[in-house]
């Protein structure tokens, strides 16, 4: 027993836990609950929509149809439950969407409500097709389970949902470890169960090149690790419309003009610092050095090939086109850009870069995208981009507030609180110890970042468009893609829709409450086939509130 805590309040205590966690995640902006189990009537149950020429609609419908007809879900905390007395069933779902229009982008509407009653058909109502797939998400996270029935516990439920942040994404590297495709479909799945909506698919890095390209065949060939590690156009293509069924965009980036290594195993000629040995930390971050070489016309004609070409496969208007941790030293001792610069006075390997960065970003609006870049791009180099850029800040939390401090639009993704694949060890062979970028992330350390501290302008507040919990694939690939993401991108995910700041307390969120609730949410993905990690011993989600740190006397 709990010195100074009678049996009453300690079982009150417990079936309060046990409540909250009988929710949705992430949790709805309004969420009233009654006290009443309705059943779900599997025989006959259909999902009915007004919409019937939507293809993200009707996908949805079936999906969901599956899981109402043959999930199971048994959340953790009804261990040994008796049958619950439920008053009546419900026989539908009716789905109402306002317009068919399936154009997903920062603008598209995503709210919706639900209306669970004690009897009869449950309905959602919807703006767009993609507020229906968050409806229908919801939906199905409210059964549960009970003595071969399915229930929901606590109607009538009424939910009014939209989210804080229009660009909640999960960046996942393909470059340094393969991906097969079947891997990226179950992390788009578990995207979708969570309400995450962009996978920032940094596709190409150093390490290797395993997308197709049509332009520059080439690149493939020498670039691959071996014919079964490729993403052919099909593949994409496949992979693009999965996502837009789930309400999530495919962000591609294509990192320039560092981290350009394996550009080097087909194109020599348009590189400089290509694979110094051994003293490559002088030339790069990481092994192999090599960028772009920013002083040969070649280099860009290049990189205009990539963002034409690939900008008419992904459909997504955003193209993020790189332009992180530059070392300046591999320009400084190239012959090329020696040569330029002196030719060339009040030139210098700066305004090069600056110059880069213009005329790129300005080939992808010309291509009628909106472009995305790291914040170096900007923060590091005198250049001024366009306030139609959008800026990923990750050096440091501050970065958010510098960036839209400058009038820029802002995707958050600080490394001390979104990077999930630190904390492993260096994957150096020679080194023993930790990198830059430990320790590891848990999804407290996730949760408790909100990226508009310290930014109260409502105006500057706009700027910040979401975040991203970044999954870099030095240690990682689809054998651990699971874990290493899930349930932490969970966390992340309930921040970027619900917001960081509980509106009906004004109080800022409280893990001791999200816990019992990502309990669940991490149980029920594993039923999905989602391999998420634990959080705690069994026991402590048997007992809610039993495994908190004990307040200082």
């Amino acid at each position: 027993m709990w010195p100074g805590r009678s049996p009453a309040i300690l079982v009150a205590t417990l079936v309060a836990a046990r409540r909250a966690a009988a929710g949705v995640w992430p949790i709805p902006a309004t969420y009233d609950i009654g006290n009443i189990a309705v059943e779900i009537k599997r025989s006959d149950f259909m999902i009915k929509s007004n919409v019937t020429s939507s293809s993200v609609v009707n996908a949805a419908i079936e999906r969901y149809q599956y899981l109402v007809e043959h999930e199971y879900f048994e959340s953790p905390y009804n261990f040994n439950e008796d049958a619950v007395k439920t008053s009546g069933f419900l026989y539908a779902l009716e789905l109402n969407v306002q317009t068919a229009q399936d154009v997903f982008d920062l603008e598209t509407d995503e709210s919706y409500t639900l209306e669970v009653p004690l009897e009869g058909r449950a309905v959602i109502n919807a703006v767009t097709p993609f507020g229906a797939v968050r409806g229908l998400e919801t939906f199905s996270q409210l059964i549960t389970a009970n003595s071969g029935r399915k229930i929901v516990r606590d109607a009538p439920v009424r939910i009014v949902d939209a989210p804080k942040f229009p660009h909640r994404g999960v960046l996942l590297d393909t470059s340094r470890n393969f991906y097969h495709v079947d891997a990226i479909l179950r992390t788009l799945d578990a995207m979708a169960y969570n309400k995450l909506n962009v996978l920032h698919w940094h596709v190409v890095d150093a390490f290797s090149w395993p997308i197709e390209s049509k332009v520059h065949p080439e690149l493939t060939e020498k670039g691959s690790y071996s014919l079964d590690m490729r993403y052919s156009y099909e593949e994409i293509k496949k992979i693009i419309n999965y996502a837009k069924n789930r309400a999530i965009r495919v962000m591609p980036e294509f990192d320039m003009p560092g981290h350009s290594f394996v550009v080097g195993e087909a194109h020599p000629e348009i590189m400089s610092c290509l694979n110094k040995q051994p003293n490559w930390d002088k030339y790069a971050t990481e092994p192999p050095s090599g960028q772009l070489n920013i002083a040969d016309p070649r280099a860009l004609t290049f990189a205009f090939d990539l963002i034409t070409e690939y900008s008419r496969l992904f459909a997504d208007l955003g193209f993020h086109v790189g332009g992180g941790a530059l070392n300046l030293d591999c320009w400084r001792e190239d012959p090329v850009v020696d040569i330029y610069t002196r030719e060339h006075p009040g030139e210098s390997v700066e305004s090069l870069v600056s110059g880069w960065f213009h005329q790129t970003f300005n080939k992808v609006g010309e291509m009628g995208k909106i472009p995305f870049a790291w914040e170096d791009s900007v923060l590091n180099f005198n250049y001024t981009a366009k306030n139609t850029t959008v800026l990923q800040a990750w050096v440091n939390e501050d970065s958010v507030g510098k960036l839209v401090d400058r009038g820029y639009r802002v995707v958050a993704s600080p490394w001390s609180r979104y990077y999930l694949d630190c904390g492993h060890g260096s994957w150096v062979s020679n080194f023993e110890g930790g990198t830059w970028c430990d320790p590891h992330k848990d999804w407290k350390k996730i949760y408790n970042y909100n990226p508009l501290t310290n930014i109260t302008d409502p105006a500057k507040q706009k700027l910040v468009l979401g975040g991203e919990v970044a999954l870099w694939s030095a240690q990682s690939d689809e054998t651990t893609v699971d874990r290493y993401l899930w349930p932490r991108a969970a966390a992340f995910a309930e921040i970027m829709w619900s917001g960081g700041i509980d509106p009906a307390t004004n109080a800022t969120r409280d893990t001791v409450k999200a816990a019992p609730r990502l309990t669940e949410q991490r149980f029920r993905m594993v039923a999905r086939g989602i391999m998420a990690e634990p959080v705690q011993p069994l026991w402590c989600i048997r007992h809610p509130e039993s495994c908190t740190r004990p307040s200082p006397p």
